[in-house]
């Protein structure tokens, strides 16, 4: 099957890395080269820690590198099977490239995107082929987590939910299917889960510690909330919880302010080295 990856971020990397590894040969399409040349070299890594644990061997890291096509073409996408768009939430950025895709891509081809909040529904009306257009949402990090929701639109057809989810085992992944409505299953559980975590910091519940532990030891979380929220990216989590909140139009999503005001000051977390914790 041939793929193209758009989007060569922490998910668009993650997501070409799955795809070329399990035989595929796997378009990776960014807007600059410097953009790929990061995500080659970080699923290079990746790969690397995959050998050294004996999850695969050496011959195997390179041919999956030798099935990974690095392009700033979008082109490139005109003889795939699958497309998967992986970036970032803004629906005006996934609108611009649904609709250029819908005239570059051959006839039956399914395009998918990992949006982990917008509506596909909404999405798939940019094109001429609503019932071709499916979410892939992978969950972080894409090679080690087995999960991958499966979003219809109101317009998917059967026949793409079919072969969206016999690819997704061909990847060793658990596909969900899942209807279309704001934040889909994982993040309408999992963000105002976040978000009350925030709101319990803001009220001088407890600190950020305890609330970590309460949740890691007492409800048997990998990590607690805040790290979590920290891990995901401030910004995302308050981007999904606008989602929910104007979506559903109800005040249990209302954002907290505490949040609003960490993404205001710049601290996102993990990847700009603050957030609730430090990283610098």
């Amino acid at each position: 099957m041939k793929v193209t990856v758009i989007g060569g971020g922490t998910m668009g990397n993650g997501i070409a890395h799955v795809f070329a590894q399990y035989g595929n040969e796997t378009n990776l399409v960014d807007v600059k080269q410097e953009y790929l040349d990061r995500a080659l070299a970080t699923i290079g890594k990746n790969l690397g820690r995959q050998v050294k644990k004996e999850k695969i061997s050496q011959a195997d890291a390179d041919a999956t590198l030798a099935r990974l096509h690095p392009s700033t073409d979008l082109q490139v996408a005109a003889d795939s099977d699958l497309v998967v768009e992986a970036v970032f939430e803004s629906f005006e950025v996934k609108k611009d490239i649904f609709t250029r895709l819908d005239g570059i891509c051959k006839e039956g081809a399914v395009l998918a995107s990992n949006t982990s909040s917008i509506s596909l529904t909404k999405i798939a009306a940019c094109t001429g082929r609503p019932q071709d257009v499916i979410g892939m949402h992978f969950m972080n990090p894409v090679p080690v987590m087995k999960l991958v929701e499966i979003i219809c639109g109101q317009a998917t057809s059967d026949e793409t939910l079919q072969k969206v989810t016999a690819w997704a085992k061909d990847l060793q992944k658990v596909p969900v299917t899942v209807q279309d409505y704001p934040g889909f299953i994982s993040n309408r559980v999992l963000m105002p889960m976040i978000n009350e975590a925030v709101y319990c910091l803001m009220e001088g519940v407890a600190d950020r510690e305890a609330i970590d532990t309460v949740m890691k030891l007492g409800m048997a979380h990998p990590m607690g909330p805040l790290t979590l929220a920290d891990f995901i990216g401030l910004d995302v989590c308050l981007d999904i919880m606008e989602v929910l909140y104007e979506g559903f139009g109800d005040s249990k999503y209302r954002p907290c302010p505490l949040l609003r005001r960490m993404v205001d000051a710049g601290h996102l977390g993990r990847k700009s080295g603050k957030g609730f914790y430090d990283y610098e």
